[in-house]
This record gives structure tokens, sequence and C-alpha cells, in this order.
């Protein structure tokens, strides 16, 4: 059997998105394979890999964007100051 970077680099991909759709951080996943004495070359195009194939799996959300509601409360009083109230103005 030939060894290609290819099916090593696939291999590490799945490693990485299955273990980020568990919750761990993308950078300990890194250093956890960098410290397993893996290139860190195939490491990075193995998570980059992975993150790519996480987003097209994600179903995009629409925005959903609601107008205000406005409602009329009637005039607006104007308030008078201390010294109108005082003076009777």
């Amino acid at each position: 059997m030939v060894f290609r970077p290819d099916d090593h680099v696939v291999k590490l991909k799945d490693y990485v998105k299955k273990n980020l759709k568990k919750g761990y951080a993308e950078d300990a996943l890194r250093w956890a394979l960098i410290k397993q004495k893996e290139s860190r070359t195939l490491v990075e195009k193995a998570v980059e890999l992975a993150k790519k194939e996480i987003a097209q799996e994600t179903p995009k959300k629409e925005l959903k964007v609601e107008k205000p509601k406005v409602e009329f409360v009637g005039p607006i009083e104007k308030k008078r100051g201390f010294f109108a109230k005082l003076f009777g103005k």
C-alpha cells in the first residue's frame, strides 16, 4: 500500500470535523494534532477543509426583518419648566 499525503489529510479533516461538531475549540484541536507530531501544514489544511465542509452542511437561515409598530397616542403636551410654573406663564 502506497501512502499518499491526501489520504492523511482526509483522515485529519474527518477527525477535526467530528471534534468541532462536538464543541472542541479549533486551536485545541490544532495543538493536539501538532503535539502528536503531525505536520503543521497538513493540520492547517485539514482544519480549513473541515471548516469548509461544516459551512456547506449548515443550512443558511433567512433573516426576518419586522417593521416596528407605531401607535398614535395623542397630542404631546409641552412640559413647562420650573420658572414657568412659578410665574404662571
